[in-house]
């Protein structure tokens, strides 16, 4: 049986669960967003292994049959109605995520794209960058910091062609209004702004000249390449993400095989099943990589361009199960 962890809402599941049911799949789509208030979880210590069980919808579920758990999008841990105040809810809400973190740990189970605490740490973009750097990739000249100083001899560097990104992309709010960081050029008038560099660190990079953009989605041993063609437009020259639906148009891909194969060793090299690759397509034929994200959306790319995606995704959850694939690995 395969666990998806995810919220009830999530349409790349919806993509995904058709797919599963076609290969004759047993799933149990479950939300740790219902743990305490409406599942419950029960570990028992035998020797030395540990016994879970779990109670969703009326039923127990011993977590020894889930021959592998897709980590999608899962929702925090909610305490029950019944628990008003805030503080005590904060309480209960931190315990619980503490005890589901080490539940993961001990689940004898394949993971996709791995267990939580595992992919906080892979979306560590330091890690990942000095690891496409040790492959081959070509990787931008990459200052993060928030020391004002060591800025302006990075801007002359680069020839004043500087771009900032946020290092870890989060949405905020300000004044009750949301907000996001998308890339940025940093422009002369930045220089002034000393107080904005110096609260927050930013990742800070030259500018690369783009033909088009790519998103690569790795999923086991395939690779899926899609072009974003993002240059039509300056609302997208420097972030595809700035109203991607209204100015970007998408393709399939073919990469040379000695990035594909770097791409399938990127994963491999960081214990990932699945990964999401940006990578740049520079005008004079050069890939330059740029980050990979361990929880990146594909549901977007695949609606786009027919890549199958979801099929994928389908197969290696279902290759756990050794019933409907003998001999594959568990």
């Amino acid at each position: 049986m395969i666990l998806i962890l995810s919220e009830r809402d999530d349409a790349a599941v919806e993509m995904v669960v058709p797919k599963l049911r076609e290969r004759g799949a047993e799933f149990l789509w479950w939300d740790p967003g219902e743990y305490p208030a409406e599942s419950r979880i029960t570990s028992r210590l035998t020797g030395d292994s540990w016994r879970h069980t779990l109670r969703t919808s009326g039923r127990d579920y011993e977590t020894s049959l889930f021959s592998a758990v897709w980590n999608r999008r899962p929702s925090p841990p909610r305490a029950p109605d019944s628990v008003t105040d805030g503080n005590h809810r904060a309480y209960v809400e931190k315990i619980s995520r503490i005890l589901l973190n080490g539940w993961e740990d001990t689940f004898d189970s394949r993971w996709f794209p791995g267990r939580t605490m595992d992919v906080i740490r892979l979306q560590n973009k330091l890690l990942n960058l000095a690891a496409a750097a040790r492959l081959g990739f070509t990787t931008p000249d990459t200052l993060i910091t928030n020391d004002f100083e060591k800025l302006i001899p990075f801007w002359e560097e680069a020839g004043g062609e500087l771009i900032a990104k946020e290092v870890e992309f989060v949405e905020f709010e300000v004044g009750g209004e949301g907000h996001t960081f998308y890339t940025t050029p940093v422009t002369r008038r930045h220089l002034t702004d000393r107080h904005r560099l110096s609260i927050s660190p930013a990742i800070l990079q030259p500018y690369v000249a783009k033909s088009i953009e790519l998103r690569i989605t790795v999923v086991g041993e395939r690779v899926f390449a899609a072009e974003i063609h993002s240059q039509g437009s300056r609302a997208t020259r420097y972030d595809y993400r700035h109203y991607e639906r209204s100015f970007s148009t998408y393709g399939v891909h073919r990469l040379p095989e000695d990035v594909e194969r770097r791409c399938l060793a990127l994963t491999a090299s960081l214990g990932l099943p699945y990964g999401c690759i940006d990578m740049i397509l520079t005008p004079d034929g050069r890939y330059v990589y740029l980050e990979i994200n361990p929880t990146g959306q594909w549901g977007w790319i695949e609606a786009a361009t027919g890549l199958p995606i979801s099929a994928a995704i389908a197969d290696w959850l279902a290759a756990a199960e050794p019933d409907l694939y003998p001999g594959s690995a568990a």
